[in-house]
Parts: C-alpha cells; structure tokens; sequence
C-alpha cells in the first residue's frame, strides 16, 4: 500500500483527503481554487509521497497541474463514486469531504481498476479544443435558426420557404433587406433578380420561381404593433446568426488543417471517400485521441465509445441494455461514419441491411455496424496506417462471396 489522495474538485473551494498505507487519515483540508492554493496543493501532495491521486474529471487546470508535479492521476466516474459510498457509509449521507475521503479508498484499496490518466499530445489537446468549440456554435446556430422558422412562421411563412435553408448567407441577406411582408411589397421579379445576382444566389431557382413561391405561401395575419416587434426580433436573430455562420466557417478550415496536419490524421482521413469529409475525422482523432494505452483492446473502446450493450444478468434472466455511461462525443461521432458508410461501402451495407433484418431499429443497426467499424479502426489506430479495403478481411470475405 502506498499513501493516497482523494481531491472532490469544485468551482472555488476544492476537498482534499491524504490517506496513510493503512487508511489511516493523514491530511484533510480545503483548497482555494486560485494559483497559489492549487499549487499549494501540488507541493503538499508530493511532500507526503502521495503515489496516486484520484479525481472525478480526466482534464482541467487542476488536473493538469497534478499531472506537471509527475503525480499518477485516476479519473474516476462519478457514477463509479456514487456506487462506492455505500461501503463505507450506511446511512446513506454525503458531504464534500466524504466525497475526497472515498476517492482516496479507491485510489489506495482499488487503484487496479482504474486506468492512470495519460494525456493527450498538445496537437490532439488543440484539434479537442477546435472540434468541441465548433460543436457548441453549432448547436447555438440550431437554437436561433430554430427560434427564426418560428418567428417566420407566425407572421410572414413565405420568407421561410423561400431558400432551402433559412441559415445561409444568402436567406439571412434577403432577411436583413425584408425583415417582414410589409418590406417587401414592393418586391417584383427585376428586383428580387439584383437581389440574386448582387448575393451569388446558385440554388438554380430563376426569379420568378422564387417570387411565386414567397407569393403562394398563406399571408401573415399580423397586426400592426406585433409585426414591428416580430419584424425586430427577425432582425435580431439574423444579427445573430451571421457572425456565427463566420466563426463556424473559420473553424471548419482551422480543423481541417490541424488533422491533416496531425501525424494521426491520415489514418482517420482515410476512412471518408470525400477528401473534404474533415469534420468526422477530426472529431474521432480529438475523443480517442493518440495515447494508445488508453484502449487496450477493441473492446475497451467500443464500451467508451457506447457503441456495444450493457449485459445484465440475474438468474435466469439475460437482457441487453443501451448503454448510457459513455463519451457521448465519441458515440455520436461514430454514428455519423457507421450511417455514412453504409450508402456506399458495401461491407457496411450489408452489416446494417442484416441487422435490419433480424428486426433491429435504424439506431440499434447503426450501433452495431459502428461497433464493426470499432475493430477496424482500433486496429489502424494501433498499427498507425491508413484504411485499405484490401486489408480490410470483412470486406474480402464479402467481395469473395460475391456480395
């Protein structure tokens, strides 16, 4: 046994609990989360001789001072932690302390079923920090564009049907120019065509079915006072919306110059026919990153990347269940390859297409065929080389059989 550490981190005061080899408490305090009391902590830590600290997050400043000060660091899953209460409190209590001394057990009883943090390379921190960067903008850009068909909707439905994605550049130009029905009565087809042309308009749509189609839509029955104040909120959103249509577009060229840039990167860039097809691959490189201890088998990185079944087992009842506790980055991320793959790599076709039909909705195929992608890339990851689908044995079993 050696001496332990159990740290319950919070946004000001973090837990900290030192065990002896025995169990026996050595230390237990509150830190300040600020440069002197962090490093305080580091300094603390090592002068004891604490062999592993264990923590509720793998990543963070006070993660990574630890990690700078050569301490061995578990991450431990808060469900990992709410399991191991009960074993040393019946009662069923629970403080911000206990929390640091629990931690502290299972760094120095059960340190064997974790894995030790190993961080990533600063290239693979950078591509994390730019794909997850970009996610968060994506999804605010889904909320306004969200809040902007219902504004439209309500009092001017034409506009929203107009271009085929109310988002674009070109949708949020015309917008900004007739934010409501009362803007755009004078509206006829030579000036919606300089309105086109001015824009680059390529949907290939000519003026005149465009003015008809704004034209077919029912008319908004707004009054006067609501249609100016919808007619401000329209003009608000598209505020919105435009520079984050910028900032997104700056991120997908930065993304795809860090992964082809990354000595990882050709092998994930490898699995996508479309050599433009960069935002998937970074995000995979970025979730499973390029320590290769952190997924010893195949089979370690499809439970973290959700992609196989929780068993639960109780006499004579066996039941698969969904699996939930996962980096849900990464699932999703291999969700968009499996469904991609399947429209043109006939390996993952008939994959799905089985699943399918051994009665398996879309996601449970998509899972599976994500789960036969797992084994392939866990191997290239590995081995660091490229998709080659005469390597791939799946694919010559299949092309053997003529399928």
């Amino acid at each position: 046994m050696d001496r332990c550490a159990g740290i319950d981190w919070a946004k000001e005061v973090h837990k900290v609990c030192v065990l002896e080899a025995d169990g026996g408490p050595l230390v237990e305090r509150g830190i300040a989360h600020d440069e002197r009391g962090v490093d305080g902590l580091c300094e603390l830590l090592v002068e004891l001789d604490v062999k592993r600290v264990a923590i509720e997050r793998p990543d963070g400043v006070l993660v990574r001072c630890l990690l700078e000060a050569a301490l061995v660091v578990l991450p431990i899953h808060p469900n990992q932690l709410k399991a191991a209460r009960p074993r040393f409190r019946a009662a069923g209590g629970k403080s911000d302390s206990f929390d640091a001394f629990c931690l502290a057990e299972l760094a120095r009883t059960d340190h064997h079923r974790f894995r030790v943090l190993a961080p990533d390379s600063d290239e693979t921190k950078a591509l994390r920090a730019l794909t997850r960067t970009r996610e968060g903008l994506v999804r605010t850009r889904v909320s306004l564009t969200n809040c902007l068909h219902a504004e439209l909707e309500a009092f001017w439905p034409g506009a929203e049907r107009l271009f085929c994605k109310i988002a674009s550049p070109i949708a949020l130009a015309f917008l900004e120019r007739y934010p409501s029905p009362r803007d755009a009565q004078g509206l006829g087809e030579k000036r919606l065509a300089r309105f086109l042309a001015r824009h680059g308009y390529c949907g290939g749509k000519s003026a005149a079915e465009l003015l008809a189609r704004l034209r077919s839509a029912p008319e908004g029955r707004a009054e006067e006072a609501e249609e100016e104040a919808r007619r401000t909120a329209v003009l608000s959103l598209v505020a919105a919306l435009r520079p984050l249509l910028e900032q997104i577009a700056v991120l997908n060229s930065r993304i795809a110059k860090a992964v082809r840039a990354h000595p990882d990167g050709e092998v994930f860039l490898s699995l996508f026919r479309d050599p433009g097809s960069t935002l998937t691959a970074a995000k995979l490189l970025a979730e499973i990153g390029d320590r290769r201890e952190r997924y010893p088998t195949a089979e370690a990185l499809a439970a973290d990347a959700g992609m196989c079944p929780v068993a639960k087992e109780s006499g004579k009842r066996k039941v698969a269940t969904f699996r939930r506790a996962c980096d849900k980055r990464l699932r999703d991320t291999l969700a968009t390859l499996a469904d991609s793959s399947r429209q043109h790599n006939p390996w993952a076709k008939d994959i799905y297409l089985r699943a399918r039909g051994r009665g398996c909705d879309h996601p449970h195929a998509i899972r599976i065929l994500g789960r036969a992608w797992v084994r392939v890339i866990w191997r290239m990851w590995r081995d660091g080389v490229p998709y080659d689908p005469l390597k791939h044995g799946g694919r010559r079993r299949l092309d053997a059989a003529g399928g």
